[in-house]
């Protein structure tokens, strides 16, 4: 039963990640099947798969938004994330490995590890997540399982294991050789519903011998009785195998491997009972760390337990359009009931609890209580946002929150008719609180509703959702650039603001040195004024005046970043000044100083990778130089070959047009936010030129 109590060591918290097309959506409906939460296996590319439920997933074949559910296989409740391969979903990547316990990484056998794989591996070494590998589609022509095996080790970690080795490869592929068994795998019945074990194939012996010697000298160092049993030449039991695979996973330091085809149903059996036998529970993922919200640096722990008072986090909200709006939560401490009342330490507000409900994909199960390791959604939160810690009111805890990107590309978008106009900021509501990568906002110069996100085609995907979920039909402009400011110079300069308003004078008097900051710290403000020459109460008027100038922008209207901001002297008059003064005394200063610290106008530059065939590397190479592109290198990619470069944004829009244009359709390319960096000085002025008016400033204060 869903809503009875597993034991924590009973359950598993697991997502299914990877490069577009190796399959994922697929792998999780045979997991559906073969622990018979479904009796009808629905493919990916019929649009019938349970996992791909919004219409845009169903229409183009990919996974856009996070789907879970939960199944049952040998006495383990399996909690599943399925989640987007393509890079413009990769937030739903991020906010899902943020909450599991363990991960299987899919591999497409034919291409190895690919930009996008290495993408999620690295989110997944961010947040320590322990991983099984699946090399997936045997059965695909020019698959090849030690290509693969040898990729994971170039691309992504020399701690790959081999645990499995196919039988067969492409159409000849039948199944697998378990090195821990020493068994052979075979798979029959309707589906290939049945695991057949047998003994391995003649041929296949000595290679089998070879791998589980070096397989077993790698785990011995994860378990002191195996390495004794090893070195000594006895008999090692297949459960001391699988206690140091286990152990060796669960600390990282292992990545088992296996194979099969999900599509051609052979191999996810094992796959399942790999999870079970490998990757964590919640208890071996041992007690959460936060901290006390009143105080950053008290730490606060939180054992996986039923009995530690109640902490989880906010992964997800999501719009139901039948029950409102759904908060995803994962609890790692205590016992959470419906109706309950719970803090947000991050807003300090209490939040009541309405509905509980167990996900699968978009259909719900109402259930009464979720309990510490577990995942399900919560029906009623206002305020609660993505990250956001949830907790018992009584025993505070903050628990590391999630960093995004922000948008690099914006649109200006219109509604068609005035019933839109009443509905649309509505609907863009919604989906910000889904999706903390999307943002809006009005222009207050141009009065126009200006719609920002971090991949290209996130954009296509909301204009959709505004019109299909919403009802509100939108023109939109053409996508621009979020270019932003910077500074290459340490500059000082002094501000005094000195005003009469309604009577009375204002006074303000701040001088300040800005300083250039390293690209990964936006902003940064230290006072060194001492004495009285400013009181302390105007100290952080000086702050948010500097605050309130970056965010606005000097040269072209575009926000500053990389800034450090160091008041240091001034004055002040004891009737006269006020906070109002000194912010704008700020933006003086600071304004005076920006110029005089040879400023710069930074455009995003993307990393591009294009896997094209080697007949069309020459074309794709100099299209890249026409759009200001540095190659960085190219690699042998299968039959094909890699290219590496790096690009501006402003450059790469339509792109993938030109690219089927180019290679006939044959090329395919990925591409994710870098670095800022400088525009070419001709192209800033231009830029600049067209900006004109954008800033508005204190000056008039």
């Amino acid at each position: 039963m869903a809503n009875e109590k597993k034991p924590l060591d009973k359950i598993r918290n697991i997502g299914i990640m990877a490069h577009i097309d190796a399959g994922k959506t697929t792998t999780t409906e045979r997991i559906l099947y073969y622990t018979g939460k479904k009796h009808k296996i629905g493919e990916t590319h019929d649009g019938e798969a349970d996992m791909d439920w919004m219409e845009q997933e169903k229409e183009r074949g990919i996974t856009i938004t996070s789907a879970a559910t939960t199944c049952f296989r040998h006495d383990i409740q399996i909690n599943v994330i399925d989640t987007p391969g393509h890079v413009d979903f990769t937030v739903e990547v991020e906010r899902s490995l943020r909450v599991l316990d363990g991960a299987v990484a899919l591999l497409d056998a034919s291409q190895g590890a690919e930009p996008q794989t290495e993408t999620v591996w690295r989110q997944a070494d961010k947040y320590g997540v322990p991983r099984l590998i699946f090399a997936n589609k045997m059965d695909k022509i020019g698959a090849d399982f030690f290509m693969s095996l040898d990729s994971v080790k170039d691309r992504l970690s020399k701690k790959a294991l081999p645990i499995q080795l196919p039988i067969g490869k492409s159409d000849t592929f039948e199944g697998v050789v378990d090195l821990v068994t020493m068994k052979s795998y075979h798979f029959e019945g309707e589906k290939w519903v049945n695991v057949v074990e047998g003994e391995i194939p003649a041929d296949m012996q000595a290679q089998a011998e070879e791998y589980r010697e070096n397989m077993i000298d790698a785990i011995s160092m994860f378990d002191d009785e195996l390495a004794e049993k090893f070195l000594g030449g006895e008999e090692i039991s297949i459960e001391l195998i699988k206690r140091a695979i286990r152990n060796g996973t669960i600390q990282n330091e292992l990545y088992p491997v296996l194979c099969g085809t999900a599509l051609g149903n052979k191999g996810v059996q094992l796959v399942l009972n790999a999870v079970i036998d490998y990757l964590p529970s919640p208890i071996d993922r041992g007690e959460i760390v936060g901290h006390n919200p009143d105080n950053e640096k008290q730490e606060v722990v939180r054992k996986p337990s039923l009995d530690e008072p109640a902490a989880a986090i906010a992964f997800k909200i999501m719009t139901d359009p039948f029950v409102g709006t759904l908060t995803f939560v994962r609890v790692y401490s205590g016992v959470i009931k419906s109706w309950d009342t719970l803090l947000n330490t991050v807003t300090g507000k209490k939040e009541r609890v309405g509905r509980l409900l167990l996900m699968h994909a978009n259909k719900r199960e109402e259930i009464s209580e979720i309990s510490a390791g577990n995942i399900c959604a919560f029906l009623g939160l206002k305020e609660t946002q993505t990250g956001h810690t949830l907790c018992d009111p009584a025993k505070p805890i903050v628990l590391e929150k999630m960093e995004f990107p922000e948008p690099v590309i914006h649109i200006a978008i219109e509604p068609k008719s005035k019933a839109d106009q009443e509905k649309l900021w509505l609907a863009l509501s919604k989906l910000m609180a889904e999706d903390p990568t999307f943002t809006a906002h009005s222009d207050e110069e141009s009065g126009q509703t200006v719609i920002g996100w971090v991949w290209e085609l996130h954009l296509d995907v909301i204009v959709d959702r505004l019109r299909r979920e919403h009802k509100v039909e939108v023109n939109t402009g053409k996508p621009q650039v979020a270019y932003r400011e910077t500074i290459f110079q340490t500059a000082t300069a002094r501000g005094i603001f000195k005003k009469q308003s309604w009577g009375r004078w204002q006074y303000g008097d701040v001088e300040l040195r800005i300083e250039k900051l390293p690209d990964d710290k936006n902003y940064e403000f230290e006072s060194e004024i001492k004495g009285w020459v400013i009181p302390n109460e105007f100290i952080p008027a000086i702050d948010k005046g500097a605050r309130e100038t970056m965010a606005q922008g000097l040269l072209a209207g575009f926000p500053i970043i990389n800034v450090k901001v160091v008041p240091f002297f001034g004055s002040y008059h004891d009737v006269d000044s006020s906070e109002v003064a000194f912010k704008v005394a700020t933006y003086k200063a600071f304004k005076e100083a920006f110029f005089k610290a040879s400023p710069a106008l930074l455009e995003p530059i993307m990393s591009v990778e294009i896997v094209t065939p080697e007949e069309y590397v020459g074309t794709v190479m100099g299209d890249l130089s026409s759009r200001r592109g540095i190659i960085l290198g190219q690699t042998p990619r299968g039959s094909a070959t890699a290219i590496q470069a790096k690009v501006p944004l402003a450059e790469m829009f339509g792109y993938v047009t030109d690219l089927r244009s180019n290679t006939q359709g044959r090329a395919a390319f990925t591409m994710e936010f870098s670095n800022y960096d400088k525009v070419p000085e001709g192209l800033a002025k231009k830029i600049i030129e067209e900006r004109a008016g954008k800033i508005k400033g204190m000056d008039e204060e």
